[in-house]
């Protein structure tokens, strides 16, 4: 396929608000048709044994105020799909046996789709517990009715993300573990340092039950890393979704902590730059990727061909299977991901939009069910292929969801409107010392 050109008057134009509309709509049937009716747990992706994804249940919760201002199910049926959800997750058994589904009030990363109890030995998860919590408090703002259905999505989403134990989850330190598993403890990896984690203590220090203290937070941006980048100034992490999750729910245009303080910027400018020095690692493309370039970039955690050596084109690649990719400094075999940079809409949508154009005429279902596939690589030739190069066969439920928030945030900021009117995100921010802006 030919590169797509900057001089295309197509490939350059804005897209209109139905465009994004249908974007936005085909990729939020994900968890409409992946959603276990009886319980309300969604797959993890689309291979038909899949477990149920806490973090893809979270997400789901978080969309549903799009189903609903977007005319896709009323209020009150809505309403119904989330009850249904937290009351099934509040009545899974939590505790330290290993069939549980989680424990401490966290959940286990996967979950039987039809029991709700953990499997594969998976670890129990603070980052995907984050993104359910997150999609609970985010129906309890926006479920706010006087009525005795609404109220009581408000007191078990509430009573969902109360109970979680952010103390015990430190296991004796500051910082945050990654989980716990009841064969072994706690994971010996932390939260430090900027990434998607940035979510995770705002919901940690904004409990009214077991909140976190405020030197947590000083303890994971203690190992920020800050650099000069493409002669862009910004706080490095190099998978693109560490810069975008925690925007999903939050507003960060002009509010601060300490350390942007410091350096005179806030987090969403700091995305704005991570997302053009993804675009300027394309353009330069130091590997020599096929297909990279202005209008093809977008680098994170995502599905690959393989576990692989090939020797292509006379050059041997190494190829990764799923593994957090990032720019500048990988690490990188030539995979790209669209739902990435459609998640970095709001920040950049000048560079974003020619690049989903670019995307919709390379054969990867952006008008199809589910939208764009997750994932693809042209330096991976395959001859069975539609496009003759590999393309993710799944769709994932955490990769549906940014796309569904990040587009409705760049249309009318709904979700960021929502969780301004949440009482434990505000504490969170000011516990941790932002202010400013709509604070």
């Amino acid at each position: 396929m030919e590169e797509m050109l900057s001089t295309d008057p197509e490939l350059n134009r804005m897209p209109t608000d139905e465009d994004l509309g249908r974007l936005q709509f085909t990729t939020l049937l994900y968890y409409l048709h992946c959603t276990n009716p009886d319980n309300g747990l969604v797959r993890d992706k689309t291979a038909s044994d899949a477990p149920a994804s806490i973090a893809a249940v979270g997400m789901a919760l978080a969309t549903i105020p799009v189903l609903v201002e977007r005319g896709i199910i009323i209020r009150k049926f809505a309403g119904k799909i989330a009850r249904r959800r937290l009351k099934f997750l509040l009545e899974c058994p939590q505790g330290p046996e290993p069939d549980a589904s989680g424990h401490k009030g966290f959940f286990y990363h996967f979950l039987d789709i039809e029991t709700g109890r953990r499997v594969w030995n998976c670890e129990m998860s603070t980052i995907d517990s984050a993104f359910l919590f997150a999609g609970a408090l985010t129906v309890a703002a926006y479920f706010d009715g006087d009525d005795a259905e609404e109220a009581e999505i408000r007191r078990l989403a509430n009573t969902l993300y109360e109970r979680a134990d952010w103390n015990w989850a430190c296991d004796n330190g500051l910082t945050l573990t990654h989980g716990w598993r009841p064969e072994s403890g706690f994971i010996p990896y932390r939260w430090r340092g900027y990434d998607e984690g940035l979510l995770l203590y705002i919901l940690g220090l904004g409990s009214p039950t077991h909140p976190l203290p405020p030197e947590s937070y000083a303890a994971y941006t203690e190992s920020y890393d800050w650099r000069n980048i493409y002669g862009r100034e910004l706080l490095y992490s190099g998978p693109l979704f560490t810069h975008q999750l925690s925007h999903m729910w939050i507003d960060f245009r002009g509010i601060r902590d300490e350390f942007m303080r410091e350096h005179n910027s806030d987090y969403f400018r700091n995305s704005r730059h991570a997302t053009f020095v993804h675009q300027q690692y394309a353009i330069r493309n130091p590997m020599n990727f096929v297909g990279y370039g202005e209008y093809c970039w977008g680098f994170t955690a995502s599905d690959g061909p393989g576990w692989i050596k090939r020797t292509v084109d006379g050059t041997e690649r190494e190829f990764f299977d799923y593994i957090a990719r990032g720019a500048p400094f990988g690490p990188d075999d030539g995979t790209v991901s669209p739902w990435v940079v459609i998640a970095s809409l709001p920040f950049a949508p000048e560079i974003v939009i020619p690049t989903v154009w670019n995307f919709a005429r390379m054969n990867l279902g952006m008008s199809r069910l589910y939208g764009f596939k997750p994932s693809f690589n042209r330096s991976f030739p395959l001859k069975d292929s539609e496009t003759g190069w590999w393309v993710s066969p799944c769709h994932f439920g955490i990769d549906q969801g940014p796309v569904v928030l990040m587009i409705e945030n760049y249309r009318t900021g709904l979700l960021w409107e929502i969780m301004r009117g949440c009482e434990p995100i505000v504490v969170g921010l000011r516990r941790a010392g932002f202010e400013g802006g709509w604070l």
